[in-house]
């Protein structure tokens, strides 16, 4: 019989309910048998919609995944769409760990010649277009569309965003000629198969995305490996706030 899986999604901001409710999204997709303990760390920001947001983000996706590693923890999802600390996740994780950016992003190359991505404020177009970039991504990613949404715009009752970021979509299909949606935040992971009916095409939303990554991964025995650039960092001294992040040999 096949062992129980442990993963472990880490929502990077503090925001209860957006972590609720992409902990709904990742287990409504999971395989029997897949545990999936969705947490917000104990320090951060309420949203990331910045480069300072994401860099004071970091610290808590880290201590998360230290407590992982301690609890046996199989394999890991950060939930929000800049894949903050993702690289040193990967440092100290002994099993993969996938960030929701970078998994919608080859889910859509897997499924059409070209995406664009609908995020949420402008200022983050940026970070979304170098993350295609970085993960070798650009040539399928025709556009990055802003819906000028706040992040937390997406957790109020009553909010217009569903009707906002399914209009966007449709612009992008249309203007744009992409094949497929990508959804550029965590917290629209439960509008992705209403917009995908509404604009006949599909719509990838990260976190589900990066579940079935990792289970796939960890059904297939492979962890993160440690040759290289995320071999564990090496032991050495932290100061001040950062002192309980020092590594022992």
């Amino acid at each position: 019989m096949t062992a129980a899986m442990h993963l472990k999604l880490i929502n990077p901001n503090t925001t209860q309910s957006m972590t609720d409710k992409i902990g709904a999204c990742a287990r409504a997709v999971a395989q029997p048998g897949t545990r999936i303990a969705a947490v917000s760390p104990r320090m951060g920001p309420a949203s990331i919609e910045s480069h300072y947001d994401e860099a004071l983000s970091v610290p808590g996706i880290l201590d998360e995944i230290l407590a992982g590693e301690r609890e046996g923890v199989d394999a890991y999802v950060i939930a929000c769409f800049g894949d903050p600390g993702l690289y040193a996740a990967r440092e100290l994780a002994r099993g993969p760990v996938i960030g929701i950016a970078e998994a919608a992003m080859h889910a859509a190359s897997f499924i059409g010649t070209s995406f664009s991505v609908v995020t949420t404020l402008g200022r983050t177009c940026n970070l979304a277009r170098h993350l295609a970039e970085r993960y070798g991504m650009d040539r399928f990613c025709r556009n990055v569309r802003a819906t000028d949404l706040p992040v937390l715009d997406l957790e109020k009752p009553g909010s217009d965003a569903r009707r906002i970021i399914t209009e966007a979509c449709r612009q992008a299909l249309a203007e744009d000629r992409s094949d497929c949606i990508v959804l550029g935040c965590a917290g629209m992971a439960d509008l992705c198969g209403d917009i995908a009916d509404a604009v006949g095409a599909p719509v990838i939303d990260g976190v589900t995305c990066a579940v079935k990554l990792a289970e796939a991964l960890v059904s297939l025995r492979l962890p993160t490996s440690k040759r290289g650039d995320w071999a564990r960092p090496l032991p050495k001294a932290y100061s001040g706030m950062l002192s309980p992040f020092a590594l022992h040999g």
